[in-house]
């Protein structure tokens, strides 16, 4: 009996270190003027789009910036406009980003409610900054949806959906050439790592 205890110990220290590396997962918290959003990432799935925002993040690039397009029954996206971007004018506002990244659209995370992905053009290595969080469980836009390509999903909101249910439910209207814009600005106050590397 003496002579297994050290192999139980081994067992729960294994298991403890085990429960470490899973709670391992970054945490951002994203403040905005409507309240806070908390975002577990997953960089076994998505190491580049995770790597990618935190980097952002670090650097402080999303304060300032807007949601600036909001779906209610599909998506909310945000990361690359300041409220500059409210006067119409077509490249106002759009904040200088890094290089794109290759996309990650293949690695079994979905977009579904609450669900983080890298927004994107019609070129699938094009994301850069400017990421939105699924209202409703978005299958259309996985791999491979629409166009072949699927969009990267990376993290999922934790906390704060109320937050994420408020902005989708905020008036719209038309600003120059973009659609969907919230009436009044709805601004990302900052993104910080509270937890994870």
């Amino acid at each position: 009996m003496l002579k297994k205890l050290p192999l139980i110990g081994a067992l729960v220290l294994a298991l403890s270190l085990s429960d470490g590396a899973l709670a391992a997962n970054p945490q951002v918290a994203i403040k905005t003027s409507m309240g806070e959003i908390v975002v577990e990432l997953y960089p076994d799935k998505a190491p580049k789009s995770v790597e990618n925002f935190l980097q952002y993040s670090r650097d402080g690039f999303y304060a300032g910036t807007v949601f600036h397009r909001v779906i209610g029954g599909f998506m909310i996206q945000g990361g690359g406009f300041t409220s500059e971007f409210y006067k119409g004018v077509p490249g106002f506002g759009q904040k200088k980003t890094r290089a794109p990244i290759a996309i990650e659209s293949q690695n079994g995370l979905k977009n579904d409610r609450g669900w983080l992905a890298m927004a994107r053009t019609s070129d699938p290595n094009s994301a850069t900054a400017q990421f939105f969080i699924n209202t409703v469980d978005n299958a259309g836009l996985n791999h491979p949806q629409p166009d072949g390509h699927g969009y990267a999903v990376f993290g999922k909101v934790v906390k704060g959906m109320d937050v994420v249910d408020a902005i989708r439910g905020v008036p719209t209207t038309t600003k120059g050439p973009f659609r969907d814009v919230p009436a009044d600005p709805v601004t990302i106050e900052s993104v910080s790592v509270v937890a994870g590397r």
